[in-house]
């Protein structure tokens, strides 16, 4: 593999131009994750689909997760610079589709289509990073990202709910990432200077395809166990496609020349650790987050609007602790000790939260919401920044991608168990409310649980809106304890992170395609590297 380009000067300038064309990149993609979930309940009442509002997240989460491997590896081996100005354009178009959506099921496909440009968003901005900025400065660069998702958290729901409470519509959840995208599409072509790369080798087709049907036949078969039953003949037919999978996954990716995900990353214990800490906190991170404005307009007849500004604790939670910490990082070139404190407190919060009811203050919620945004600030930088430094400087994307991927996997299947969980639980507790209001509830123009919106609930009045807040509040509540034997898991897995020290150079300047103004030591990036490379693996300069 050569490079295309004699090597770029990594100037201070340049890095910081760079980041801000992935800032611009990021920022429609960290909005559009969180922009749908107070519109979500007058989604799926417009579009008739109350018990399959699962879909709305399972569908953008699975789509990026299929992704988010083929990303990395492509931009190892032809460059990032192409592949990220093409994410932008796949996440801009699918969102004139999901605004133009005439029912539920198309609907659906577009956010899937949005999720295939996500996942590039999201990769190839981490392996960017790295690519510019050595390990041990790059928690500075990573912490404003994560500022930026944790501002999403808050930004997001409230421009939904503002849309949707509005004469604009729902629909303007998406339209209003068109001059979003075309603006960071424009930096992105014009600012984001990166090397190309030039290779021979095979792309792992194969591979790419059996890791698709992997993760397909898993969310699919979660998603089919909880509504259809464990033991459906659709179920247990998924089951055993996703064993066949994968398989047929671990032969294809033995053999293949550049592996998709590359097995030997696994004999890497710190990437391990760190990839099942992301999975296992995934699980429970997105779980948590994505039911939650849904269940405080319903229960505590809250418009979207005000729901949304109720996720302002977790913002500053994460802000909070994710800038606190990225100093400290860098000076010391301690993590670890971040990752431990931020499981335990992501438990706690948890566990707190299944206390929620329809009585419940908004001071008490607050709380609830900055408790969880600081645990999830003192993680989810630190796990992607472990994998990285574990790797050689040639395998920073596809290291990130994998480590991503796992924790997708996890916030995927979170997702779904914990709406299937939360809608069939809500589905049991909603026809006997409507059956015994039944007159009210045609007359309000609630004819079944899929035509289920808050405006409707609000507007029927007693008893009918009671019983529906009470169906609610039931349904979901308990469904936190879900995550609790989760996060235990994580909080163990924190608690073997091997912590190696940081790398001092860019991966770029690693692998020859960049020099900096002042060299920098390469003494602790070769530590690194020789120290965490299982046999079988060269480092980049073998």
């Amino acid at each position: 593999m050569t490079t295309a380009a004699p090597p770029l000067v990594l100037t201070r300038r340049r890095i910081n131009i760079i980041f801000g064309a992935l800032v611009a990149g990021m920022l429609m993609a960290a909005l559009d994750q969180t922009i749908v979930s107070t519109s979500m309940p007058t989604i799926v009442g417009d579009l008739g689909g109350v018990s399959h509002m699962a879909w709305v997240t399972t569908a953008y989460l699975l789509a990026t997760t299929l992704v988010m491997p083929v990303y990395g590896k492509l931009g190892d081996l032809f460059g990032r610079r192409t592949l990220f100005l093409v994410a932008i354009g796949l996440f801009t178009v699918a969102s004139v589709g999901a605004a133009l959506a005439p029912d539920f099921t198309w609907f659906v496909v577009w956010r899937g289509v949005q999720g295939l440009g996500g996942g590039g968003l999201m990769i190839l901005s981490q392996a960017i990073i790295a690519d510019i900025v050595p390990a041990r400065e790059r928690a500075r660069y990573m912490a404003p990202i994560g500022a930026l998702f944790g501002l999403s958290a808050v930004a997001g729901p409230l421009i939904g709910g503002f849309f949707t409470d509005s004469s604009l519509g729902w629909e303007w959840c998406f339209w209003v990432n068109v001059p979003v995208g075309v603006a960071a599409f424009a930096i992105g072509w014009f600012a984001l200077t990166l090397p190309k790369r030039r290779n021979t080798a095979p792309l792992d087709i194969a591979g790419i395809v059996a890791l698709s049907a992997v993760t397909t036949c898993l969310v699919l078969f979660t998603d089919l166990g909880g509504s259809e039953g464990w033991t459906a003949p659709w179920t247990l037919a998924l089951a055993a496609g996703f064993v066949i999978a994968l398989a047929a996954f671990v032969v294809v990716e033995r053999r293949a020349v550049e592996p998709v995900v590359p097995l030997w990353l696994f004999r890497n214990p710190t990437f391990t650790v760190a990839t099942a800490l992301g999975l296992a906190v995934g699980l429970g991170m997105f779980s948590a987050i994505a039911f939650l404005p849904t269940y405080l307009q319903m229960s505590s007849g809250l418009s979207a609007t005000v729901s949304g500004l109720l996720l302002v604790p977790m913002t500053v939670g994460i802000i909070v602790t994710i800038q606190g910490t990225a100093g400290f990082i860098a000076r010391t070139g301690r993590y670890k000790v971040f990752t431990v404190a931020g499981v335990a407190i992501i438990l706690a919060a948890v566990v707190w939260m299944t206390t929620l009811a329809g009585d419940t203050s908004l001071v008490t919620i607050g709380a609830m919401v900055f408790t969880l945004g600081a645990g999830l600030g003192l993680i989810m930088q630190n796990v992607v920044l472990a994998a990285q430094n574990a790797v050689p400087p040639t395998e920073l994307g596809v290291a990130t991608s994998t480590n991503n991927y796992f924790r997708e996997v996890g916030a995927t299947l979170g997702v779904a168990v914990f709406g299937t969980l939360f809608t069939t639980r809500l589905a049991e507790r909603l026809a006997p409310a409507l059956a015994a209001n039944a007159e009210q509830a045609a007359g309000a123009g609630i004819l079944s649980p899929d035509s289920l919106t808050p405006a409707a609930v609000d507007a029927a009045g007693e008893p009918l809106r009671g019983a529906v807040v009470f169906a609610y509040a039931d349904a979901l509540a308990p469904v936190f304890w879900y995550l609790v034997p989760i996060l235990v898991v994580a909080f163990v897995l924190a608690l073997f992170l091997r912590e190696i020290p940081l790398a001092t150079e860019a991966g770029m300047v690693a692998r020859g395609e960049a020099v900096t103004e002042e060299p920098t030591p390469a003494a602790a990036t070769e530590v690194v590297v020789r120290d965490e490379i299982p046999a079988g693996r060269p480092s980049a300069g073998d």
